[in-house]
């Protein structure tokens, strides 16, 4: 049984690796991968990833270069969105973020309702020797079955409580039905951390994060139509959640020492 296993994620990232140097927009993991497999198991009626296997990884370009959006054809995530802004924000959460982060080259993985984004760290590393990694992870996971997450992402200060003011409630209304779905269209998300003194305080994710066209989405898209809808709001800031400055600033020490070490 492992043996088959081996085989079948072997041949599976030989055919993304073929489909990507063949330059196709998409990964067609199922009349193909049929044919591949019928040879090597005509004496087998083992079937436990053959139907699982059926399934497309296309992509989309974003207006980050440095971020691609992967969409697998399958449910991604249940409720909300999750960011993994590096290695370690995933290692207690999610097994694909996990696996997507041992491809040398990845720096940030996000989930959006449908899709996965991945961020690589500079223009040095090249798509086209990603992508047959980022394919063949993705179909070799959801063929898997294992959950996307262990923990709920369910952001809840995006929900409208009872004790939101009027002026936070039609923020969040606003967010949550005009701007998080223009922005996921992107590969990327907006989240509501806050509001002071006529100031909206929001977090970017996934492809937004390092975008060089992040400000003036922000600014002119973003900030005109809370305006022009919530007179209230006198303008909109970028902010970082506490742990995530923390855990950045770790993540660069661990990245240094090992830096250290290879010289």
């Amino acid at each position: 049984m492992n043996r088959m296993k081996i085989a079948f994620n072997r041949l599976n990232r030989e055919f993304a690796s073929q489909c990507w140097q063949e330059k196709s927009s998409f990964v067609q993991c199922s009349r193909h991968f049929h044919c591949l497999v019928s040879d090597s198991t005509k004496a087998s009626k083992t079937n436990f990833t053959i139907f699982k296997r059926s399934m497309f990884v296309q992509t989309q370009e974003t207006p980050n270069p440095n971020s691609i959006k992967f969409l697998p054809g399958a449910k991604v995530m249940e409720n909300g969105t999750i960011d993994f802004p590096n290695a370690m924000s995933a290692t207690h959460k999610s097994p694909l973020a996990k696996s997507l982060f041992r491809i040398e080259g990845v720096k940030s993985v996000f989930f959006g309702p449908d899709f996965v984004t991945v961020t690589k760290t500079d223009d040095e590393v090249e798509w086209r020797i990603l992508k047959p990694e980022i394919y063949a992870v993705i179909v070799d996971f959801f063929s898997s079955g294992l959950p996307v997450i262990q923990e709920s992402a369910q952001n809840e200060e995006m929900q409208i409580k009872e004790d939101d003011s009027e002026t936070v409630q039609m923020i969040k209304e606003l967010l949550e039905t005009r701007i998080r779905p223009t922005v996921q269209e992107d590969g990327g998300d907006v989240l509501f951390r806050g509001f002071e003194n006529g100031i909206v305080k929001l977090k970017l994710q996934g492809s937004c994060t390092s975008c060089p066209s992040s400000t003036v989405t922000l600014k002119n898209g973003i900030q005109n139509m809370l305006q022009f809808y919530v007179p209230e709001v006198t303008s909109v800031e970028q902010v970082d959640d506490p742990e995530d400055t923390v855990a950045k600033k770790e993540f660069e020490k661990f990245e240094n020492n090992l830096n250290s070490e290879r010289k």
